[in-house]
């Protein structure tokens, strides 16, 4: 990833492949989209997609319920609707954050 954009990207993802595979452009994208199309797929079909030692993808439901426009103010009902979260692993949570626990401060522990 350029260290000039905000987020990694499946074009990233192609290049990473292309540059540390001995696949040429086209299979790379075609790794990159058969991996994504296995997600959805086990999301569709299990409703959960566990990968170890990063985290849990899982559909949930979401009910119907009242919202408003921002817009205009009106109020609106929300529809039901699935959506997906995320759930980190614990080593995935580790990594992230102990950079953050490196470069923060210590704070000084008051004796109890």
């Amino acid at each position: 990833m350029s260290e000039s954009k905000s987020c990694l990207t499946k074009a990233d993802l192609v290049d990473s492949i292309y540059d540390n595979l001995p696949f040429d452009k086209q299979k790379a994208t075609q790794i990159v989209e058969d991996w994504i199309e296995l997600l959805k797929e086990g999301l569709m079909r299990d409703k959960k997609v566990m990968i170890s030692g990063f985290g849990v993808f899982e559909v949930k439901s979401k009910h119907a319920r009242p919202g408003r426009n921002p817009q205009t103010g009106d109020r609106i009902t929300l529809g039901a609707r699935n959506v997906v979260k995320f759930k980190p692993s614990q080593i995935l949570k580790r990594q992230l954050n102990d950079g953050v626990a490196k470069g923060a401060p210590q704070e000084e522990q008051s004796p109890v």
